[in-house]
């Protein structure tokens, strides 16, 4: 057997109670609360990142075509599905869903009390799936073939603005000229939590809204693109622009909300902030740690000496009963930290204010990569900083290191 290892397992457990046993406690409490605290902080950014995204593409897409208009309101100039250009697009790799929509502004008017808000057309393409974690009462718009849907679609903000309620009827004032109406049925109650969508948008049959603009049944006001990989919103924004009309515009959830995506990007980087200074506090303990070991077996290190064992060997003892504590520090880590996220995650112990984080919990998102990747980070760099403390070794001289008490 390799004559360091032999050595660091016949000395790898102190006795109870001793010196020694405290400082093994130290290191592997170290590294544990170090790697502990990197994970929740990892898993909650990306669970607070991931469930922001979500929710504003659930409302527009991650990318959207429309055409070019002078206009800034939310009257849109109509585009056909059929377009050659758009059902190219449709059929790049990268798309996961496409759905047309159309908006117009109404006004809702519930007994004395009257609400503006943008009505938002939609068809049997659309993907409700990404909507419905926010749905509280009701479903999503119902269709059918022989006539448009009597459906809406409305939020909590708006319920508790007009006093209405699941399965009440709604005047709806379409602004145009002349103003038409309908009364449509609430067929469900969401809630977002961000104010942005919760004030202004209601959901419902997007015949209504061709009928009223005497559009064509093909034609919708903008085409929402869900891709399948989110971290290529950029390339997928180009590609499609490359291909659709001239007179189309292309843009993503990410120049639309700018603002709340550079919020999201500044988080990203408080995390990474916090990563460095902990990983240099693990660095840090470790070496005092193995210092400390060092200097009580420096007995032990003389002697091994006198016998002829080189410094490297001895290093070799040290750092390989160093390494053995990381590792316990890494086990126990993820064990803490992980518990700490799945519980989060399947019983929503801690809550968030809606008005301020837009969820009512702290979000989880166990990206294992990431977690792997923060565990072998800690390995590697805490296990080089191992070297620096065993350097100590090459200056103890046996007959002094074995008098020494």
């Amino acid at each position: 057997m390799n004559l360091p290892v032999f050595i660091a397992r016949r000395i790898k457990k102190p006795g109870i109670g001793t010196f020694s046993a405290m400082i093994h406690g130290i290191a592997i409490v170290n590294v544990a609360v170090g790697l502990c605290i990197m994970i929740v902080s990892v898993i909650i950014m990306i669970g607070f990142r991931n469930t922001i995204r979500d929710k504003v593409a659930a409302f527009n897409g991650h990318i959207e075509i429309t055409k070019y208009t002078l206009n800034s309101t939310y009257e849109e100039v109509p585009l056909s599905r059929e377009m050659e250009s758009i059902q190219e697009a449709g059929n790049l790799p990268f798309i996961d869903h496409m759905q047309g929509v159309a908006h117009k502004v109404t006004v809702l008017k519930s007994g004395q009390e009257i609400q503006g808000v943008v009505f938002k057309g939609i068809g049997q393409d659309y993907d409700f799936e990404r909507l419905l974690e926010n749905i509280i009462e009701g479903g999503p718009v119902q269709f059918n073939d022989s006539t448009f849907s009597t459906d809406i679609l409305i939020s909590k903000k708006i319920s508790g603005l007009l006093n209405i309620h699941l399965h009440d009827e709604i005047l709806v004032y379409f602004i145009q000229n002349p103003v038409r109406i309908r009364r449509l049925n609430v067929c469900g109650i969401y809630d977002s939590g961000m104010e942005e969508f919760d004030e202004k948008i209601v959901f419902g049959d997007i015949s209504i809204v061709q009928q009223l603009n005497n559009w064509a049944p093909g034609q919708v006001g903008t085409i929402e693109i869900y891709i399948k990989n989110t971290d290529q919103i950029e390339f997928a924004e180009q590609t499609i622009f490359d291909i659709t009309d001239y007179d189309l515009y292309v843009d993503n959830i990410k120049n639309k909300y700018a603002e709340l995506f550079d919020w999201l990007s500044l988080i990203n980087r408080n995390v990474t902030i916090l990563l460095v200074p902990l990983l240099a506090v693990i660095s840090f303990n470790m070496i005092s740690v193995l210092i400390i070991l060092i200097m009580e077996r420096t007995q032990m290190i003389g002697l091994l000496k006198a016998l002829g064992a080189s410094n490297s060997q001895i290093r070799r003892i040290f750092i390989h009963n160093g390494t053995r504590l990381i590792y316990y520090g890494l086990f126990w880590g993820n064990l803490t930290g992980l518990g700490f996220g799945i519980l989060q995650w399947k019983f929503k112990l801690i809550p968030l204010d809606p008005e301020n984080y837009y969820m009512r919990f702290v979000p989880i998102q166990l990206d294992w990569p990431a977690i792997a990747g923060l565990n072998i980070l800690i390995l590697i760099i805490v296990s080089l900083t191992l070297y620096i403390p065993s350097i100590m070794i090459s200056g103890i001289r046996p007959i002094k290191a074995i008098r020494f008490n």
